[in-house]
């Protein structure tokens, strides 16, 4: 495989993953508009939401054994056909309960994505962890564009067409990885996939101390990321008192920080250590979430949230950590599974840290977020010096 033809893939692999993450990111802008619409509630509108982003992190296991089983080019193009399509209903639903499957289908759909293009990349790069660096900007470069984009598209065409703009960019995103992306052989055809779902190779992938190690960081810096996410913007409004536009500015620079770097904090993980890089993040995440709650200037709020920014692109080395342990016949199907699980488990982050708020404040809620960072500084510190070295 050439380098011209390297490069090619991973651009359409990138661009995949943003139209994926696009589709998905352009309903929360709108929601007081669905919520008037249907005339329906807040709460139904979010546990809609909530369905499609579990949805979205159940099919990671599944798709790398699709994956495996029918080759990857086949599973991308369908999972971005398949966000185009769900993403055209959905701005057509005429009742809720219609819009509530269809957000429902929509995250199986995009779910398909990751997992089996992360396998296809690692594959084709020896230096995994700038691959993955680089792939993963897709979906902050999609928070970054994606909610802004909506908005605006809601202000002069209304909230269906803000929906719209998800099956607007998938589609493009199709054809450009249908027309650059060349069919390969399926890894595992004949591989029966009932056997690759069974409880004991579960239990055995996780015996495995690596396995377990990145899990849990991956899980805390998941569970900081969904909180981050979902509640940023609110948190600099209502503890510094900033307008919702400087806020919402704030919120475009930690997406821009966050995706601008993903491939340099991958690359780093290849030259020196998944976990010295790791640590680097994690570290800067204990600086930035305490510097955010105790500052009392906008421009060391500025800096807080640049060092949060880095501080969330722990997912290209510990990712990397992962496809550095499996092997590649357990590659797509093991790496969907331990994604699906913190995946799960970091989506806890918004509810969790949204009750802190109401019951103790905006300061203790994100002063516990760099008391999670610490936690995963300390893990990583542990192993290497005290501990296994995984």
């Amino acid at each position: 495989m050439t380098p011209d033809y390297r490069h090619t893939l991973l651009f359409s692999c990138t661009v995949a993953f943003f139209a994926t993450v696009t589709a998905r990111l352009v309903i929360s802008p709108v929601v007081p508009d669905i919520v008037d619409a249907f005339s329906t509630s807040n709460s139904a509108v979010g546990l809609a939401l909530t369905g499609m982003w579990a949805a979205y992190a159940l099919t990671q296991f599944p798709s790398g054994i699709l994956g495996d089983r029918f080759g990857e080019r086949r599973v991308i193009l369908f999972a971005v056909v398949g966000t185009a399509v769900c993403s055209g209903l959905l701005a057509l639903s005429p009742t809720f309960w219609l819009f509530a499957l269809l957000a429902l289908c929509l995250g199986v759909a995009a779910g398909l994505h990751y997992i089996v293009a992360t396998a296809l990349l690692t594959r084709n790069f020896e230096r995994t962890g700038r691959a993955i660096g680089f792939h993963v900007t897709g979906a902050p470069l999609a928070g970054l564009l994606a909610p802004a984009a909506a908005a605006l598209v809601a202000t002069w065409y209304g909230w269906r067409a803000a929906v719209l703009v998800g099956a607007a960019v998938a589609v493009p995103a199709a054809a450009l990885f249908a027309a650059t992306v060349r069919p390969e052989p399926p890894q595992f055809p004949d591989r029966r996939m009932r056997d690759r779902v069974e409880l004991g190779s579960i239990v055995r992938l996780y015996r495995r101390g690596p396995i377990l190690y990145a899990t849990v960081l991956s899980v805390l810096g998941a569970f900081t990321w969904q909180a981050t996410a979902s509640f940023l913007p609110a948190f600099l409004e209502a503890h510094h008192g900033l307008s919702r536009a400087v806020a919402g500015g704030l919120f475009s620079v930690y997406f821009f920080i966050h995706g601008a770097l993903q491939p340099l904090m991958g690359s780093l993980s290849d030259r020196f250590s998944r976990d010295a890089i790791a640590a680097v993040t994690m570290g800067l995440g204990v600086v930035g979430y305490g510097s955010v709650v105790v500052g009392d200037s906008f421009s060391l709020v500025v800096a807080a949230t640049v060092c949060v920014g880095v501080a969330m692109t722990w997912g290209a080395p510990l990712q990397s950590k992962f496809i550095d342990v499996l092997g590649e016949q357990e590659r797509g199907a093991g790496f969907g599974l331990v994604r699906t699980v913190y995946m799960l488990l970091g989506a806890l982050g918004s509810v969790a840290i949204g009750v802190v708020a109401d019951l103790f404040g905006w300061p203790v809620a994100f002063g516990s977020l760099a008391g999670i960072m610490a936690l995963g500084l300390l893990c990583i510190l542990w192993n290497n010096v005290f501990g296994a070295g995984y």
